[in-house]
């Protein structure tokens, strides 16, 4: 995912999607399930910082992640890529 390409952010659902493709793509070339969570972190880390909200699931991430302890920002970034993944594999 380019950054350049954050309007895609836009929208919750075009999100999890992109968010759903990184993860397959990193699965595939072998990158284990706790460093995708550490990448998770540090794009919510980047997210938080540069990119306005959009929409009010994304004006609450901000706000979880705005007040997390690096912690909870672990755990937060754990359940996201949990969710995106339950949520792809039930659809097939």
């Amino acid at each position: 995912m380019e950054l350049e390409s954050v309007k895609i952010i836009e929208n919750f659902g075009k999100w999890k999607q992109t968010l759903h493709k990184a993860i397959h793509i990193s699965e595939a070339i072998g990158v284990k399930e706790d460093k995708v969570v550490d990448i998770a972190k540090k794009v919510g880390d980047f997210l938080s910082n540069n990119v306005e909200t959009e929409n009010p699931q994304q004006q609450l991430l901000k706000d979880l992640w705005d007040v997390g302890t690096d912690s909870e920002k672990h755990s937060l970034a754990h359940m996201l890529v949990k969710m995106v993944e339950q949520e792809h594999h039930s659809i097939h």
